[in-house]
């Protein structure tokens, strides 16, 4: 079912309308009742007619009223009548449509929905716990009303388990392969995933998906302690091997430079000794203790 514009005139025609039946019910009936008692005419005479007139004038005056609705803004007005869907109302102000039908309204105005925090497992197989956070709005007011039932339960249910099925494509972290897409260090991309399949689940419900985030991405409670001394192990190896390379680094521009001068002539075997020394100097944790040597190496 799709969304199409209700039948209606401004509320005024309808209030117009329903006075005139109104009045006229009022004058019928009265002049009625007058000319009973009066007992110029039998009962089923000219003042029985207008009697009956006049409660069939207020009757339609009734139905009149009914028709007339009023639209808030950012908010529709769907239009009903014995089952039957006549159109939707979007443009606020006081209108007035078919009488004798059921006119529920739906917000069109952008809404958040947070999803609590739920425990799956990623691609890895390992616990973790994640939320998100949805806007979303209604655009089609029809397929919200029938085609799902509770469109606002409809969504926060769809978007839990998009959220679980998003969650399981891709680990947590990528400790060897950076270039692979992981949900701590690609939340862009994640959230952009989320959101395209939330709007491919939605679209029944005529529910636009604006944006949908990440709010908290964390490691299930029973592993989160051996994870952080992974990363911690992770963090102090990637140091280390940067060290390593700046030392080496550093150590060969010594040598070019002590060669470039002429500083000293360096064999084999003092080399292998000045590059070690310079290595355990640089890489060390502690500050190197110097040592004066006042002979020769031998």
């Amino acid at each position: 079912m799709k969304e199409t514009r209700a039948w209606a005139l401004p509320g005024i025609v309808g209030l117009v309308l329903a006075l005139a039946l109104g009045g006229a019910a009022v004058y019928l009936f009265i002049r009625g009742v007058s000319a009973l008692e009066s007992g110029a005419v039998p009962v089923l005479g000219h003042g029985g007619v207008d009697v009956t007139a006049g409660v069939l004038a207020l009757i339609a005056a009734i139905i009149v009223a009914s028709g007339m609705l009023i639209v808030q803004p950012n908010y529709s007005r769907s239009v009903v009548f014995l089952g039957r869907y006549l159109g939707t109302l979007r443009e606020p102000g006081w209108w007035w449509t078919v009488p004798l039908t059921s006119q529920p309204a739906v917000s069109l105005r952008v809404r958040n929905f947070e999803s609590e925090k739920i425990k799956v497992n990623d691609l890895r197989g390992n616990p973790i716990q994640i939320a998100a956070v949805v806007v979303w709005r209604v655009v089609d007011a029809a397929r919200a009303l029938f085609e799902v039932d509770k469109y606002e339960e409809f969504v926060k249910i769809q978007s839990e388990t998009a959220l679980r099925h998003i969650a399981s494509q891709y680990p947590y972290d990528t400790f060897e392969d950076h270039s692979a897409t992981s949900l701590r260090e690609n939340t862009d991309i994640v959230s952009q995933a989320l959101a395209q399949e939330l709007q491919e689940r939605l679209a029944v419900a005529g529910v636009e998906v604006l944006d949908a985030r990440l709010t908290h991405l964390a490691y299930a409670p029973e592993i989160a302690h051996a994870m952080l001394q992974r990363q911690q192990a992770e963090a102090v190896v990637a140091a280390r091997a940067k060290i390593v390379e700046g030392a080496v680094g550093m150590v060969q521009m010594a040598l070019a430079e002590l060669q470039r001068h002429g500083v000293v002539e360096l064999d084999d075997e003092r080399r292998a000794a000045m590059i070690n020394n310079l290595m355990v100097a640089i890489v060390g944790e502690r500050a190197a203790q110097p040592v004066i040597n006042t002979g020769t190496l031998y």
